[in-house]
C-alpha cells in the first residue's frame, strides 16, 4: 500500500475516513460512497494510491475485476435490481471527481433517479469512426 496523505480514498483504506465498508481485503476495498447514486450504489478502490486506469497493473486490475464480479453479484442478490451499471471513468472530463481509481457498481431500477447516462444520438461521420478504429488498431499493435 502506497497511502497519499491527500487522497480521500486512501483514508478509507487506512481506516481514517469513516465509511461503509461492505468488502475489505488486502488489495480492494468496497464502500458505499456518501451520497449514493442508488440504494445499494457501491465504490471498489485498490488499496494502493493508483490515480487512474492508465497507472493500473494486471496485477491490480485482476483484483478490482475479481471484487467487482463478487459486489456485483452480492448487490443482485441483496438489493434486486432490475438492472446494474458497472462505471469506470478516467480525468476530469469523464467526470473522475477523486483521482484514486474507483468503480461504480449501481444497482438500478426502472423508476430510478439516475437518468439515462448515453447520448440518444451521435453524429460521426462513417470516415471519423473508421479513422478511430484504425488509430486503435495501431495502438494496439504498437502495444503488443
Amino acid at each position: 500500500m502506497n497511502p497519499d496523505d491527500e487522497c480521500e480514498f486512501c483514508e478509507i483504506v487506512a481506516s481514517e475516513e469513516p465509511a461503509r465498508i461492505v468488502l475489505r481485503s488486502n488489495e480492494v476495498v468496497a464502500f458505499f460512497p456518501l451520497e449514493p447514486a442508488t440504494l445499494g450504489h457501491t465504490l471498489l478502490i485498490p488499496t494502493s494510491h493508483i490515480p487512474d486506469i492508465w497507472a493500473l497493473d494486471e496485477s491490480a486490475a485482476s483484483s478490482l475485476a475479481v471484487a467487482t464480479l463478487s459486489v456485483a453479484h452480492a448487490v443482485r442478490t441483496a438489493m434486486s435490481p432490475d438492472g446494474l451499471n458497472i462505471i469506470q471513468s478516467n480525468g476530469e472530463a469523464a467526470t473522475q471527481t477523486v483521482p484514486h481509481l474507483h468503480v461504480h457498481v449501481v444497482p438500478r431500477w426502472f423508476d430510478d433517479d439516475m437518468g439515462d447516462i448515453w447520448p440518444e444520438k451521435t453524429d460521426w461521420s462513417s470516415e471519423q469512426k473508421d479513422e478511430a478504429q484504425q488509430a486503435i488498431r495501431d495502438a494496439l499493435r504498437d502495444d503488443a
